[in-house]
């Protein structure tokens, strides 16, 4: 065991693993973590948490990790390079691994324009740090936890026991890169990689035949990201403006086709405008959560997944009821 963490244990034992994202507050309430562990509770291997995502404002993801901690929950904290540069990181690691958190997933971080495209503000001035890429913080971190030694060559007498995470972007141009992007990550370290939503079945499984072709899937433990879609409108925006995100025409067709027969039914029975508008929403959202089951199981047939990786963006309700309409509850204990 690199680490002894919950999601190791599952992996090494052969189990299809399952982690579920919980997105911090943009505050200090720890109560709002503390609800969001507790309807997740149980329907994951462990669970991401994600550090200042879309570029805005949030709680720390090590003081989150620890909140989910207390709850029962094993939690993946995120490091993203944007905020720190190599003396913070080290050092956020190791206060990480002293309060007991187990899995640190690597990653570049948004850029600080993201937060400012949509209603908030953001912090688009200001500066990022860079100062490491996602595939070198991977190497620093497997150097810190297998030799012992900080990236600058001082030794570490009490190194953290990690088990490292990367992302992954199957679908982003050029796509040709991508498959040797992720042995990069495999090589530099990572124990199992968490990629971006996958929507488009047939163009990942294209890319995991580009991975089994290099060996990479041996190397680590790759989990297909699922971003569970509320709306067409939703999935219309992924595939527009979210890099590295193809969502299939059909689908989109098909969540605005269940919307519509929901608004028309309303209609037909007398309901005001309103009263369709919200049945639309609610057919297309139930629509959601049925293509979230479907991805999960396709996923799940393709050769070199060991997992999924369930992302319902302030929707966590719904994970447990994705997760178990897939049949992948109970989670195994592997105590």
């Amino acid at each position: 065991m690199k680490s002894g963490s919950n999601l190791e244990r599952v992996l090494a034992a052969g189990h299809f693993a399952v982690t579920a994202e919980l997105g911090p507050p943009m505050s200090a309430d720890a109560a709002d973590v503390i609800k969001k562990a507790q309807m997740l509770k149980g329907c994951a291997d462990a669970f991401n948490i994600t550090d200042n995502q879309t570029a805005v404002v949030r709680m720390s993801s090590i003081a989150a990790a620890v909140l989910i901690q207390r709850e029962g929950l094993e939690p993946v904290m995120q490091m993203v390079c944007r905020d720190r540069n190599r003396i913070a990181i080290q050092s956020d690691i190791l206060g990480a691994a002293a309060l007991g958190i187990k899995n640190c997933l690597c990653i570049a971080g948004d850029h600080q324009s993201f937060g400012s495209a949509g209603r908030l503000k953001g912090h688009p001035g200001s500066k990022n740090v860079y100062d490491v890429d996602s595939i070198q913080l991977c190497a620093i971190l497997k150097g810190l936890r297998d030799d012992g030694v900080f990236q600058g060559g001082d030794p570490c007498a009490d190194p953290p026991k990690m088990f490292i995470g990367a992302a992954w972007t199957p679908m982003g141009e050029p796509l040709e890169i991508r498959p040797r992007r992720l042995a990069k990550k495999a090589r530099a370290g990572a124990d199992f990689i968490q990629t971006q939503g996958i929507y488009d079945i047939k163009a990942f499984a294209r890319a995991m035949e580009a991975v089994r072709n290099l060996g990479a899937h041996e190397q680590t433990a790759i989990l297909a990201g699922i971003i569970v879609p509320k709306s067409a409108m939703m999935l219309k925006y992924m595939n527009s403006s979210v890099a590295g995100v193809t969502v299939p025409d059909e689908m989109i067709k098909r969540m605005t086709a269940a919307g519509n027969a929901a608004k028309k039914e309303a209609e037909a029975r007398g309901e005001d405008e309103k009263a369709a508008k919200r049945a639309r929403s609610r057919a297309q959202q139930a629509e959601g959560v049925k293509i979230a089951i479907e991805l999960v199981q396709q996923c799940r047939e393709i050769e070199g997944v060991r997992g999924v990786h369930v992302q319902a963006i302030e929707w966590e309700r719904k994970v447990p009821e994705i997760v178990k309409g897939a049949g992948l509850l109970p989670r195994p204990d592997v105590r």
